[in-house]
């Protein structure tokens, strides 16, 4: 057999070999990288929703997918981990709070009292609104008693601090522009008023109306000292 008879043989066996039109078609390589099937910020808006509903606890990582329509892997890889997301879920919560109340209770011209009493109108609506979950996150996120979650209960109750501490800022604001009475207490004026504030988050989150939350602020701002 010569040279020419082997070649032909060669090219019948294998048409990829000779490049012919039974040769199928070579696939495009796939591009680096791959891109994020998910919008992160939406996949986080929806964790908040489902922690602020059921707490931390009580919150399973399939529950968290199964609501965010990824696989696990994708929230590992966009979060690091249930109590990454948790805290970023906290954190988004705690911007928007303060993006809907900080203008109010800061407002210029405004006495101290005036002041409070808008933002607890605006909480007791914001509280039993419809459209997320009733209550305050930062109570209603449960994250339980077991000593794993132990920082977390640490830093929710750094968050609620620093809402009371944001109350006593305002309340001494108060003082010194002549509007609270200068011998006040405003540790423990501004701790009531917090503690006032967790209070209707619990009713809220038992079914009490907007009403009967608004009721409770009224009795509680008459414990306001005078000038």
């Amino acid at each position: 057999m010569n040279l020419l008879s082997i070649a032909m043989e060669i090219d019948v066996a294998n048409p990829e070999a000779a490049g012919g039109e039974d040769a199928p078609a070579k696939k495009p390589s796939r591009p680096r990288g791959r891109p994020r099937a998910f919008d992160r910020e939406q996949a986080l808006e929806t964790a908040m929703q489902l922690f602020w509903r059921q707490g931390f606890e009580a919150t399973s990582l399939n529950d968290l997918t199964t609501a965010m329509g990824i696989a696990p892997p994708s929230l590992y890889a966009a979060f690091g981990s249930k109590e990454q997301l948790f805290r970023e879920a906290i954190g988004r919560y705690l911007q928007q709070f303060r993006c809907n109340h900080a203008a109010t209770l800061q407002a210029p011209e405004v006495t101290a009292r005036e002041a409070f009493g808008r933002l607890f109108a605006a909480i007791a609506n914001g509280f039993s609104g419809c459209g997320h979950p009733s209550g305050c996150m930062l109570i209603a996120a449960d994250v339980g008693g077991g000593s794993a979650a132990a920082h977390l209960r640490e830093e929710l109750s750094a968050h609620r601090l620093s809402i009371e501490a944001g109350f006593r800022a305002r309340i001494e604001r108060g003082q010194r522009e002549g509007d609270v009475d200068a011998g006040a207490d405003a540790a423990a004026l501004a701790k009531f008023l917090a503690t006032v504030v967790q209070g209707l988050s619990i009713q809220a989150r038992d079914g009490a109306s907007a009403a009967q939350l608004h009721e409770v602020l009224r009795t509680a701002l008459r414990v306001w000292p005078g000038r």
